[in-house]
């Protein structure tokens, strides 16, 4: 189950997601799509890699892993942040300035205002292969599970190209394509059918 209040912790791997409040659209244009991974790159990029992303209309999911030397605030025993603390954010506070800074964009481009975001935005621990592999299935066949696509590889904002094109990517493709064993089998995975 998620819990907002899971702490993002260095080493761990999680899978976050989100939704507009009220299930209200949050990407309604490919700019905005492109927006969102611009301003994620830029904040979220230096604490987390990122291992399978898609970008629904309504809502998207992430799969990434803190890097091992992210600080974090720690307080001391007068209850005030240490030196490293000011310099330094937790990571759920980069997600919350990608956030904000989306939103006051989106709101400025359509003339809207208050809230884009559920909050708190959901987390989910990841801790073992099977659960890792069944995520990064789970966030690239989304797009079906919504009716956008009948192959992963239909849709243009996920991460599943990444994977399968061959090409270089951020999102730490050999690493994860080890746990299927090899790309014949990733993508044979990919297009089973889930019992649920």
């Amino acid at each position: 189950m998620s819990d907002p209040k899971t702490p993002l912790e260095a080493g761990n791997y999680y899978h976050i997601y989100n939704r507009g409040i009220n299930s209200c659209d949050i990407f309604r244009e490919p700019g905005n799509y492109e927006y969102f991974l611009k301003l994620y790159e830029k904040h979220i990029n230096p604490i987390a890699d990122t291992y399978a992303w898609v970008l629904m209309p309504n809502h998207f999911h992430i799969l990434i892993r803190i890097h091992d030397d992210v600080d974090v605030i720690r307080i001391d025993q007068t209850g005030f942040e240490n030196l490293s603390g000011i310099i330094n954010k937790p990571p759920h506070q980069h997600f919350s300035n990608l956030f904000n800074a989306y939103s006051k964009a989106y709101n400025k481009y359509f003339n809207r205002h208050g809230s884009l975001f559920e909050r708190p935005f959901r987390r989910k621990l990841i801790d073992n292969e099977v659960y890792l592999r069944t995520v990064l299935k789970y966030i690239h066949n989304n797009p079906l599970k919504h009716g956008f696509c009948s192959h992963p590889m239909e849709y243009p904002w996920s991460s599943y190209m990444d994977y399968t094109s061959g090409k270089l990517t951020e999102h730490q493709r050999e690493i994860l394509i080890l746990l299927f064993e090899d790309i014949k089998n990733f993508k044979f995975v990919h297009e089973q059918k889930d019992d649920s």
